[in-house]
């Protein structure tokens, strides 16, 4: 090949090399450098952010409020906490009076297995009688019983006095949440930490101490 048809050597085709002016292609330089770092940090800010506890996360561990005031007798209200389902449970005094009927059938009637908070030891299992608050997760494996209020049903028995069966493994647990003997559950259903705020909210995962 001839020197006049020598092929000339590569460009750098960038828009910064086609500037002749020396700071002009030195700005021109660092403003790219600034948007690529402004690029950069747009990517990793979903990065940053998954990486963030979330709001959830934060209030799992957290104290919960239960609002009661509108709970109908017999109904059930859920609220989670530690990400654990809380149940609410308004009793009727029909109930209350089952619960010291007949305790024979029951595991530990008197709650003498720490399970509940001192001031929930007692035959209601709460602070009032009249209000049930307890964790929804069965003793034996960790499934969440169902909520079972009515009285002798045919797959439960006549001895059924109302309370929450685990169909898992055929736990049961009376309206105290106390386990019947003879079942795999070990132990009664857990009362967690709660006080009352006023009448109509409870403030669960924080007490006072004492019974409010």
């Amino acid at each position: 090949m001839s020197a006049n048809n020598k092929a000339a050597p590569p460009r750098d085709s960038s828009v910064a090399e086609k500037i002749d002016d020396p700071k002009r292609r030195r700005m021109l330089v660092l403003s790219a450098a600034g948007v690529g770092g402004v690029g950069t940090a747009a990517l990793a800010a979903p990065m940053v952010f998954s990486m963030s506890p979330s709001a959830r996360a934060k209030a799992a561990g957290a104290p919960v409020e239960a609002e009661i005031g509108k709970l109908t007798p017999g109904q059930l209200l859920t609220v989670e906490w530690r990400g654990k389902p809380v149940w609410v449970v308004k009793r009727t005094d029909e109930v209350l009076e089952r619960l010291d009927a007949d305790t024979a059938r029951l595991s530990d009637p008197d709650s003498a297995i720490e399970m509940q908070p001192e001031y929930a030891q007692n035959s209601a299992r709460s602070i009032k009688p009249e209000v049930f608050v307890v964790v929804g997760i069965c003793t034996h494996l960790g499934c969440s019983p169902s909520y079972r209020p009515e009285i002798a049903p045919a797959d439960l028995g006549n001895d059924w006095d109302g309370g929450f069966f685990c169909p898992c493994h055929g736990s049961k647990f009376d309206m105290a949440g106390r386990v019947y003997a003879g079942v795999p559950a070990p132990y009664n259903l857990e009362i967690p930490p709660y006080r009352y705020a006023d009448d109509n909210l409870i403030v669960v995962g924080e007490d006072s101490g004492v019974a409010a």
